[in-house]
């Protein structure tokens, strides 16, 4: 865990809505799902287990090199945003199905696999962006960078 300046969070949270404005209405989201980005958001730039700093430090240098950490911490966090929205949709209609409340034991389990899958998926672009040049000009851009 490291502690992360004003500017690393600014950086982080600006690629991480820039990312998510592109599927989803960030300015038009229910309330509830905006605190619960926000709540994930916190947590996982928190990374009280260094999970991401592990990961960050495991990358080859020629995938370090193609943007910032804080911009490829948002990016990881936008992923994991988008992930929360579908498994969100799938919770929904499971409690109106079963109508049984979610507990907090199974959403603090659904934040951790949502982190997990959303690192992997993310350390898996970078390392192929590096080869592939579409696919980092297209992070890139989505992120707010120049190409």
């Amino acid at each position: 865990m490291s502690e992360q300046t004003t500017e690393y969070r600014e950086q982080a949270y600006a690629a991480a809505v820039n990312i998510c404005a592109t599927v989803l209405p960030m300015d038009k989201l229910p309330q509830g799902l905006r605190e619960a980005y926000d709540s994930l958001f916190d947590e996982l730039l928190a990374d009280r287990t260094a999970t991401f700093e592990e990961a960050w430090l495991g990358l080859p240098a020629s995938a370090t090199k193609l943007m910032s950490k804080a911009h490829f911490h948002g990016f990881f966090i936008a992923a994991a945003w988008l992930q929360l929205s579908m498994v969100g949709q799938q919770l929904a209609e499971k409690q109106a199905d079963s109508e049984q409340e979610i507990s907090q034991q199974d959403t603090d389990g659904i934040y951790a696999r949502i982190a997990k899958d959303a690192l992997r998926e993310s350390i898996r672009k970078l390392k192929k962006a590096r080869t592939d040049r579409r696919l980092l000009n297209s992070m890139r851009e989505v992120i707010g960078l120049t190409a």
